[in-house]
């Protein structure tokens, strides 16, 4: 079958992840990709070597107005913000917005789910994937995390389902959701993207706007802002609670995690709290979610249960990597806000030497370095943002005479080389940055494996 794209231009802002993936597609059904990029070509070697092969034009170096001429589309690579002056041009000539997710739910042939929140969506996404991996429905599990699935369309059938992870960055210009979305929760994040907490929460919201009769919202109900957002439900809803019993979704029972995917139904236990392979509060609150979101898809509990039993962290949160003169160090490189970071130091009682640092997203950090002076023996901090953070540590250490160690060091393999000096058999150390990673690194996944390697090393 044709697409309707077929024949037409396409002007795709960003050679990422996503804006291969997209490219790939669009040249395979026929339609006229125009990949444009700030960068140079050779800056893109990589890239470009991959997609020379297809019929692709590539225009390097900037965004010129002139590629809007008989353009029927921009999509957008996640990293694009939609305000830039191009984007904006083609929105006042009437070119349609859109990315490799808004055009993957509106032709895929399956459900799909859909799942958004500031924190735990890699992990909720990967163990939704996992539980329909203990039934025998295929799951194609991806979106914003590994493969961006549009380049699977082919290959997908009707009775399959397509589990999606979805940042703000993309769902910021979406107009179509999925037929089960979830919100786990809103906290402060990527304000120097979105500059305001009301404009990341309408981002984060789309995914439950479009929704219809037949679909079905999943919220994090202990979260005060996804909760808030019952009101704009326009399908069914489920929920999901460690502290309240839910009429709709999963909740916490004593120690139980128990479901019920819809009215009818009755109240299915799933697995006790000490069954789950997984440090941390929040942890819990991910698999409550899965299993809210796995139970109004249909997977049974007993599947659930066997895919929490057997689940392992998925990499860079909360990741142990290895274990050096009886010190542990772990990797939690995805922890790219403060929130985040509060998180990570909830699920150890150990001492702990923290990493802190990369690039500030205009973020509060005051309550979360409180928290890490009463939880940490010392701070060590690394990156563009180490110096302003370090500073910030050093007046809380003295207003609140925590004493706590602390270290300012120029990248991260000078901090782990800090931290290695400090480290006593028994300790924790503990990358969870708080800041992104684009300072020195291409994403939070290359900066949590320089990690790994640099522990690999020291173990050596």
């Amino acid at each position: 079958m044709t697409d309707s794209l077929e024949g037409k231009k396409i002007v795709i802002l960003g050679l990422a992840r996503q804006g291969i993936a997209l490219a790939e597609w669009l040249a395979d059904i026929g339609a006229k990709p125009v990949v444009s990029d700030l960068r140079t070509e050779e800056q893109l070697l990589g890239p470009l070597k991959a997609l020379r092969r297809l019929p692709i034009e590539f225009v390097l170096g900037g965004h010129p107005l002139t590629l809007l001429d008989g353009a029927s589309m921009v999509c957008l690579s996640g990293g694009v913000p939609p305000q830039i002056p191009f984007v904006q041009e083609a929105a006042k000539r009437g070119i349609k917005i859109s990315n490799d997710a808004q055009l993957f739910i509106e032709r895929a042939p399956c459900d799909v789910i859909g799942i958004t929140g500031s924190a735990g969506k890699t992990t909720s996404t990967s163990l939704v994937g996992k539980m329909f991996d203990e039934t025998d429905r295929l799951a194609w599990v991806g979106g914003n995390i590994g493969n961006p699935l549009i380049t699977d369309l082919p290959y997908i059938r009707a009775d399959e389902i397509a589990v999606m992870e979805l940042s703000s960055f993309q769902l910021e210009i979406m107009t179509t959701s999925p037929r089960v979305a979830a919100i786990l929760n809103i906290t402060p994040n990527h304000l120097d993207r979105h500059k305001t907490m009301e404009a990341y929460i309408r981002a984060k919201r789309n995914i439950i706007d479009h929704q219809i009769v037949g679909d079905v919202a999943v919220l994090g109900y202990d979260d005060p802002v996804a909760a808030s957002l019952t009101g704009h439900v326009q399908a069914s809803m489920a929920l999901f609670s460690a502290k309240v019993p839910i009429d709709v979704g999963a909740w916490l029972e004593g120690d139980q995690i128990v479901v019920r995917p819809r009215f009818e139904a009755i109240k299915e236990p799933v697995c006790r709290l000490s069954e789950i392979p997984l440090r941390g509060s929040h942890n819990v609150l991910n698999v409550l979610a899965a299993c809210a979101i796995a139970g109004v898809a249909g997977v049974p509990t007993v599947a659930m249960r066997a895919a929490i039993l057997t689940f392992k962290p998925v990499p860079h949160r909360l990741q142990p990597v290895g274990e050096v003169k009886g010190a542990t160090y772990v990797n939690d490189s995805i922890a790219t806000a403060p929130e985040r970071v509060v998180a990570a130091l909830h699920a150890f009682t150990e001492p702990l030497i923290l990493l802190l640092g990369g690039r500030d997203k205009d973020l509060p950090w005051d309550d979360m370095l409180t928290l890490a002076l009463k939880r940490s023996r010392a701070i060590i901090t690394f990156g563009e943002a180490g110096s302003m953070i370090a500073d910030k540590v050093d007046a809380l250490n003295r207003r609140l005479d925590a004493r706590v160690t602390l270290a300012e060091m120029a990248t991260l393999e000078d901090a782990v080389a800090a931290a290695h000096r400090l480290a006593q058999p028994g300790d924790v150390v503990l990358l969870s940055p708080g800041g992104t990673s684009f300072d020195a690194y291409a994403d939070f996944e290359q900066r949590g494996e320089h990690f790994r390697q640099l522990v690999e090393i020291l173990a050596m």
